[in-house]
């Protein structure tokens, strides 16, 4: 794993933001090196829900209009699904492992256990086996279309009708959303080599 690439945290002086950005082949960006509307999408993301340009924003930077649209898509995905949050994480912790992405596993396998998925579960997603029999059936309605969508490109009648039966047409909507979202995040920071920070180990082996 590549060493992180840091830029100086900025200080609060002249209403200049706080933030600290990482990154490896896309050297972080300072704000006195920003353009305008880089300035301005970084503002948005810090005064959004998220709170913090970790992750995909010092990418996503190099093209303000995509990254600002795509921090909005985010915060949608993330803070305001219909779906429960331990099932919204569920889908992201199966994009981070399709794309072996270690920063997002890093981040959102806390969110998922806290939020309520069970250990096993995430230990088998890590690992590529098959998940415990016993699953609650929403999880269950979740992992089986998030599965077929990542490993097929397509959802069966029978995936498809369990998912509206439980979320809703919104529900499975917003479940494609979140899928959407980290597939550019995970994506990102692929091509970034974005490393973990200091003293992280990662957590998903190489699947062969």
């Amino acid at each position: 794993m590549p060493e992180p690439v840091q830029a100086p945290t900025q200080a609060q002086e002249d209403g200049v933001p706080v933030f600290e950005l990482r990154g490896h082949r896309f050297k972080p960006l300072t704000w006195d090196s920003m353009t305008e509307a880089q300035q301005a999408m970084t503002r948005a993301v810090l005064n959004g829900k998220r709170g913090a340009m970790q992750g995909p924003y010092n990418v996503l930077l190099r093209s303000p209009v995509v990254g600002n649209l795509a921090q909005q898509f985010g915060a949608q995905t993330r803070f305001d699904s219909s779906l429960p949050l331990a099932l919204n994480e569920l889908a992201i912790l199966m994009m981070a492992r399709d794309w072996t992405a270690q920063f997002v596993w890093w981040a959102h396998r806390p969110i998922a256990e806290g939020a309520g998925l069970p250990t096993t579960l995430v230990q088998a997603i890590a690992q590529g086996l098959e998940v415990p029999d016993d699953l609650p059936s929403d999880v269950r309605a979740v992992h089986s279309f998030c599965r077929e969508l990542i490993d097929q490109r397509q959802v069966s009648d029978a995936t498809y009708a369990t998912a509206v039966a439980h979320f809703g047409e919104r529900g499975v909507v917003d479940l494609m959303a979140t899928l959407s979202y980290y597939t550019l995040v995970c994506m990102s920071l692929n091509v970034d080599q974005y490393p973990l920070p200091e003293g992280a180990q990662p957590e998903l082996p190489t699947l062969t």
